[in-house]
C-alpha cells in the first residue's frame, strides 16, 4: 500500500510478521539512509516538520512501531525489546544498512538497544531527549504520578479509556504538545489536523491502549534497573550525537547530563528553552546541527 504526498512523502506498509507503515520521505541514492524512530505515543506525524529538511542530504524514513500510529498492534507484543526486533527487521529488510538512526523519547532507548545488539546495522547515532536513567527526584510531579498510573495493571487501561472519554481529538492532541514543552498555537495547522485526523482513524483503540500500556511498561522496568541498558550503551563504538531541551518535564536534563558525563565520546548539545520533542520545536535548528554532525562523521561512520 503506498500514498504520495510531495510534502510528506509516500506512505507505505510492510508486512514484518504483520503490518508495519512508514513513511518514505526520499533521498539521493547515494546519501546516508536515516531512519527516523518515535516515542512513546508518537508515530511518523512527528517528523514532519524536520524529515523534510533532510532529504536533499540524506534518505530519509520514517517507521510507526507496531501499537503506533498507523501500525495497528494486532496480536503482536510491544514492549521495547519486541520493538527492538521490529526495528531491526525494518533496517535489514526495508531501509538497507548500515542506517543512520535517529530516535527521540523511547525512540532513543530503542535505537541504542539497536546498535548495541546489532552493531553492523548502525553507523551513527543521534538521540533526542531519549529516555534514560538519572535521579528519580528530578521528575515532574505530573510526569511521575501519570507513569505510576500506567504501571499499574487494569488502573493504567481504565485511565486512558477514561481520560479519552472525557476528551476531544483535539484537546488530546493539544494536551500531549503542552506535556511535551510545545506551544500547540506555535504549530502550522496542518500539524495538528493530521494528528487529530490519525487519531480519528485508529480501527482497534482498546488494542492501542493495550500498545502503548505495555510499551510504557517495558520503558518504566529499563529504566528501574538500567544496568542492562546502561551496557547496552557502554557497548556502542559508532558515532553518537545526543540532543537535551534543558525545559523537557518528560526526561530530566540531569539524566541527560549524567549520561553524557558517563560517556565522553559522544558529542552532547543542550538546547535552551526547548522541551521533549526538539523536532517539532526547533526543527529547523535542529536540522543544521544534525546535517552539520553528519559531514562531521562522514569519516568515522564509514570505517565503522
Amino acid at each position: 500500500m503506498s500514498e504520495k504526498s510531495e510534502t510528506y512523502g509516500q506512505s507505505r506498509t510492510v508486512d514484518l510478521g504483520g503490518d508495519v507503515h512508514f513513511v518514505d520521505f526520499g533521498g539521493p541514492d547515494d546519501a546516508p539512509t536515516i531512519v527516523l524512530v518515535h516515542g512513546l505515543g508518537g508515530s511518523h506525524l512527528n517528523w514532519d516538520l524536520f524529515a523534510p529538511l533532510l532529504r536533499q542530504h540524506a534518505r530519509v524514513l520514517a517507521l510507526d512501531l507496531p501499537g503506533f500510529g498507523r501500525s495497528e498492534p494486532g496480536g503482536r507484543r510491544t514492549t521495547v525489546q519486541e520493538n527492538v526486533k521490529i526495528l531491526d527487521r525494518f533496517l535489514t529488510e526495508v531501509a538497507g544498512t548500515p542506517v543512520v538512526l535517529i530516535g527521540n523519547s523511547m525512540g532513543g532507548m530503542i535505537s541504542i538497544l539497536q546498535t548495541a545488539a546489532a552493531p553492523s546495522t548502525v553507523n551513527g547515532l543521534v538521540l533526542l531527549d531519549a529516555a534514560v536513567p538519572g535521579p528519580r527526584r528530578a521528575l515532574d510531579p505530573l510526569v511521575a504520578v501519570t507513569f505510576a498510573l500506567y504501571a499499574v495493571p487494569l488502573l493504567g487501561e481504565r485511565f486512558l479509556a477514561l481520560r479519552r472519554q472525557r476528551s476531544t481529538p483535539l484537546r488530546q492532541v493539544r494536551d500531549v504538545l503542552r506535556l511535551c514543552g510545545v506551544d500547540p498555537d506555535t504549530l502550522p495547522a496542518h500539524t495538528i489536523g493530521r494528528s487529530i485526523a490519525l487519531i480519528e482513524q485508529r480501527q482497534d483503540v482498546p488494542a492501542m491502549d493495550r500498545a502503548f500500556l505495555s510499551a510504557a511498561r517495558s520503558l518504566l522496568r529499563l529504566l528501574a534497573d538500567p544496568r542492562s541498558y546502561r551496557a547496552a550503551m557502554a557497548s556502542i563504538r559508532v558515532p553518537v550525537l545526543m540532543v537535551q531541551g534543558d525545559e523537557d518535564r518528560l526526561v530530566p536534563v540531569s539524566a541527560a547530563r549524567d549520561v553524557a558525563r558517563r560517556h565522553p565520546g559522544w558529542r552532547y548539545l543542550e538546547l535552551p528553552g526547548v522541551g521533549h520533542v526538539p523536532q517539532l520545536q526547533v526543527p529547523d535548528e535542529l536540522a543544521r546541527t544534525v546535517l552539520a554532525w553528519l559531514d562531521e562523521t562522514a569519516a568515522a561512520r564509514a570505517a565503522v
